[in-house]
């Protein structure tokens, strides 16, 4: 999961870059048409694993009308607001998962747990707020931050039922149909728009985005994410997405898009003590 963090830490940095140059409906289409390629390969050809349809397929268009609105919105935030801002959306997942645990799994999160979820969502929420105190008094959060949440809230619903759905299947052929059934989800917004798109206008970053995206964000996260929902709690599987937002500003900060300021830092680092805390506590 720590490599989990830092490849998800990249898709906000290169999802900024091809943002600007495409909608979030058919970037979001053109990625998981190629996903869907990569992984198909992956599973069936290189992999070997036995090809079968789906049992109970409303698991899986539940799960993926889960991912597609998680990524259309996280693609449309970022044409409002910076890739640290959006990763520090991200890190409330995991207090929302544990939320939902409970909910659909059963699952209660101990105290010293929810206690460290807490000092972190403390740190991100500082971050979110751009360490701006008479913003946070006044709930002065951003446009993009606020459509961001919503998907956040579906990817922290989608970890737990991962558990509540799986039946024995093969992780990746789990993860290659939830992958799937993610596609009719954003057909109605992207299949237009991607169609009328001149691809050979669009410059190198978009390109090199989608594949990074496809290949390592998806295929790759896909794999890391179902093999440890199956082994950890799932306040624990997106507590290392605390790093995020570290990761991010180490990354825009290589990039030459820019530094955040000393006191957005202190709260990414705030968060990312959260999962040290975390990482020490038993299952």
């Amino acid at each position: 999961m720590l490599l989990f963090a830092a490849l998800i830490a990249g898709s906000f940095s290169f999802g900024g870059m091809a943002a600007r140059h495409m909608d979030a409906g058919p970037l979001t289409l053109w990625r998981y048409l190629l996903t869907v390629l990569v992984m198909g390969l992956l599973t069936f050809a290189v992999l070997r694993v036995p090809f079968s349809l789906p049992r109970r397929i409303w698991r899986f268009a539940i799960l993926g009308g889960l991912i597609a609105v998680y990524m259309v919105t996280m693609f449309t935030a970022l044409e409002f607001t910076s890739p640290v801002q959006t990763g520090a959306v991200f890190t409330l997942m995991p207090l929302i998962s544990a939320g939902f645990a409970l909910i659909f799994i059963g699952q209660r999160t101990r105290p010293d747990v929810l206690s460290a979820l807490i000092i972190a969502a403390l740190g991100a929420i500082w971050v979110i707020f751009r360490a701006d105190v008479a913003a946070i008094l006044s709930f002065d959060i951003g446009t993009g931050e606020l459509i961001y949440l919503v998907g956040v809230i579906c990817h922290g619903a989608y970890v737990p039922l991962i558990r509540k759905f799986g039946h024995g299947e093969n992780p990746l052929a789990f993860g290659f149909w939830v992958i799937v059934f993610t596609i009719p989800w954003l057909l109605p917004g992207g299949a237009v728009p991607l169609a009328e798109t001149d691809f050979a206008a669009l410059p190198l970053t978009v390109w090199a985005t989608i594949l990074y995206l496809s290949v390592v964000t998806t295929a790759l996260t896909f794999m890391l994410l179902q093999y440890a929902s199956m082994r950890l709690p799932a306040p624990k599987v997106l507590g290392y997405g605390y790093l995020t937002p570290t990761f991010i500003i180490l990354l825009e900060g290589v990039l030459g898009n820019g530094w955040a300021s000393p006191a957005v830092f202190v709260g990414a680092l705030v968060t990312a003590a959260g999962l040290l805390v975390m990482g020490l506590l038993r299952d």
